[in-house]
């Protein structure tokens, strides 16, 4: 298999091994239904001689066997040198003695006895070779493809940083440079609406910078001289001038790529337990055509050598059945199908099969239990003063303010239809509030800090303002002419449907675990409200992949439910990562099931799809096998002795048909069957 770089890079990498694939399944797919369609309609049709049609099957199957199929007989050779048998062998030995049993009945029939013959030839299985290797491409194929999609996540973060960097050299000068060619200690200039460059610290200038791409929160931090910046966060509003600390592979955005791809990669592949239960089902195969074979040859009729040699090759193609292969991945398909349509997207068959088992969720707060957006909570007002004019001032002055929470504030006012008047003098207090002049009145609209610089008691509201804040909102003071008219709290609201959403999981038998930035006591007001289980606030991207590792390590089977890009490496390294639909695109690339609609109860209703879809697979195992424990003993000749019938091959055809259709048929159910929640 194809070696695949274990941080890819910017651009889409290009996969020889799919391309190789790829054209070797097109070419030769008509070359199999042509085969197949010849074996099953071609003596009825009259087309040809019957001698004759098998040696146009054997020209249409050589390309597909021995060019198309060539892959897999090498990685069966590996698998019998390494002594590790899992379906590749098993797939080669069907196959390929399908075919050079079918070879040597088209040239040698003679080897054969009479008994043998059927309509002027010997029976031949070059349809069963040349569809199970195109079917084996096809779901190569599938699963090339969604090994390709674990890198989008790697890529999408590379795309955060900016290309060039604005560099300000020793004599004043300006030049814009490659990113690559910023070291530590240059002097960089970023504008208004430009991203920052790479990790430093800030030297001249105030502005707002959004960390929601990286930290999740949706609220922009004032930054001034002497704050640490981060790589890929967005300047919003003033210039700053930084000095840079960290590049290349040091900066905060790098290491979260090397851990998104860390975490991608230590993920056990659930392959080795199909290719456990095969390799157990290989040598029960093979001893059974042993077997076969020299019972036939030692305690058989006259010619019972070939007879032996005849039956033990039926067993390897009965062996080899489609339905076997067709278990697990129609069951997939169907779920996948049923989940979308439910808003329910699933990224690989493994999140399915996990995700049934997950006892413990860890969700992120701001975009998956609230909105993550600044709302408008409410407005207090001081003894003597309207709300509604408290309302009114502060939105006025906020006019002049890019800032999201005075967004909120203008926004309400805007909605209960207030009229605004004009700002005047307006002045910016570098993140602790604005000042201006509303109407001849000299305002102030801020925290704490700001209301002591203009001498302003903020005691007769302080219960009321702690208490707020105790529920999550931010709260600012409003001040008129030197004196406290009151107090406005905008919050993050928690979306609608999490109350009942968590209740829900919390009857399924899930530990809910919540991991946030925010501060610990706004974490633990949500907490408390949602009644969440386990809190944990003020954590970095690095703390939350901690947090999944040490529940795993505890025994726990753990989903994370997150949206941002802070949430992308503990969603890579957890059993099932689930993103919001509504949040980035790493968090979805980094996650195996994302919500379209971001709501919660998706989990729910996608853990019940997956119970259902285990428990399909499984059926349709059941099924596949039972088919192959009745065709085997048959294919062996076990009734010659009572009755003298032997596997001919239209009943193989048949039972093969049969076992397929029952597989598929049982697979469809799932498109109807009911799930909590749904």
């Amino acid at each position: 298999m194809a070696l695949e770089p274990e941080l890819p890079s910017l651009e889409a990498d290009d996969n020889p091994e799919l391309r190789d694939f790829s054209r070797r399944f097109w070419w030769t797919l008509p070359l199999s239904l042509v085969v197949m369609l010849l074996a099953m309609f071609g003596h009825r049709l009259h087309l040809m001689a019957m001698a004759t049609q098998s040696w146009v099957e054997l020209v249409l199957t050589l390309p597909v066997v021995l060019w198309a199929g060539a892959p897999f007989f090498q990685r069966g050779w590996q698998s019998v040198v390494n002594r590790s048998p899992n379906m590749w062998t098993l797939i080669s030995l069907g196959t390929g003695a399908a075919f050079v049993y079918s070879v040597v009945a088209t040239v040698a029939p003679g080897v054969f006895p009479a008994s043998f013959m059927s309509m002027g030839r010997v029976n031949v299985y070059f349809e069963a070779a040349a569809v199970i290797i195109s079917l084996t491409l096809l779901g190569q194929l599938l699963e090339l493809r969604a090994r390709a999609q674990t890198s989008a996540a790697i890529r999408s973060l590379l795309g955060l940083a900016p290309k060039t960097a604005r560099r300000v050299r020793e004599d004043g000068q300006e030049e814009d440079v490659p990113l690559a060619d910023v070291q530590v200690g240059d002097r960089l200039r970023v504008r208004p609406g430009e991203k920052i460059p790479t990790d430093g610290r800030v030297l001249e200038g105030r502005s707002a910078v959004d960390e929601s791409m990286l930290t999740g929160e949706p609220v922009p931090l004032t930054k001034r001289p002497g704050d640490a910046l981060i790589g890929a966060t967005l300047n919003t509003s003033g210039a700053l001038l930084m000095r840079s600390e960290r590049v290349g592979a040091e900066t905060v955005l790098s290491q979260i790529v090397q851990m998104v791809a860390q975490a991608q990669r230590s993920r056990a592949p659930m392959q080795r337990m199909a290719d456990g239960v095969a390799g157990v089902f290989v040598l029960a195969v093979a001893a059974a055509a042993l077997l076969t074979f020299f019972a036939w040859g030692l305690f058989g009729p006259a010619q019972g050598w070939v007879f032996g040699l005849v039956n033990a090759v039926a067993v390897l193609i009965i062996a080899c059945p489609c339905a076997l292969g067709l278990a697990t991945p129609m069951s997939i398909m169907v779920a996948t199908g049923r989940g979308a349509t439910l808003g329910i997207l699933f990224r690989d068959a493994a999140a399915i099969e996990n995700l049934r088992r997950v006892d413990t969720l860890i969700v992120d707060k701001t975009g998956t239990l609230t909105e993550g957006r600044p709302a408008f909570e409410r407005v207090v007002p001081a003894a003597g003063v309207d709300a509604d004019t408290v309302l009114r001032l502060a939105a006025s002055l906020d006019q002049g303010s890019e800032h999201p929470l005075a967004a909120a504030i203008v926004a309400q006012a805007r909605a209960q239809g207030v009229a605004l008047s004009s700002v005047g003098d307006f002045e910016s207090g570098s993140g602790i509030g604005v000042r201006g002049r509303v109407d001849g009145h000299a305002l102030a609209l801020g925290n704490t800090a700001l209301m002591a610089q203009v001498g302003v008691d903020v005691a007769p509201l302080s219960e009321q303002a702690e208490a707020l804040r105790t529920q999550g909102a931010s709260v600012m003071h409003l001040a008129v002419d030197g004196a406290l008219a009151g107090l406005l709290a905008v919050a993050d609201p928690i979306k609608a449907s999490t109350p009942e959403a968590l209740a829900t999981l919390h009857a399924a038998g899930l530990r809910v675990v919540m991991a946030t930035g925010d501060g610990q006591t706004t974490a633990q007001a949500v907490a408390t409200r949602l009644g969440i289980d386990e809190v944990h606030g003020e954590v970095k991207p690095q703390d939350k992949l901690a947090l999944v590792e040490r529940l795993q390590g505890e025994g726990r089977v753990v989903a994370m439910a997150g949206d941002g890009i802070n949430d992308a490496p503990a969603l890579a390294r957890a059993d099932v990562g689930i993103a919001m639909g509504t949040g980035t695109d790493v968090a979805m690339n980094s996650a195996q099931v994302t919500l379209v609609k971001g709501d919660l109860r998706g989990i729910a209703v996608a853990r019940g799809l997956s119970q259902a879809t285990v428990a399909n697979m499984r059926q349709n195992l059941g099924f596949a096998l039972v088919y192959n424990g009745l065709g085997v003993p048959l294919a062996a000749g076990v009734l010659y002795p009572l009755t003298g019938w032997l596997l001919s091959p239209m009943f193989a055809a048949l039972a093969m048909s049969l076992s397929s259709a029952s597989v598929v048929g049982n697979a469809l159910r799932l498109r109807r069957q009911r799930l909590p929640g749904a």
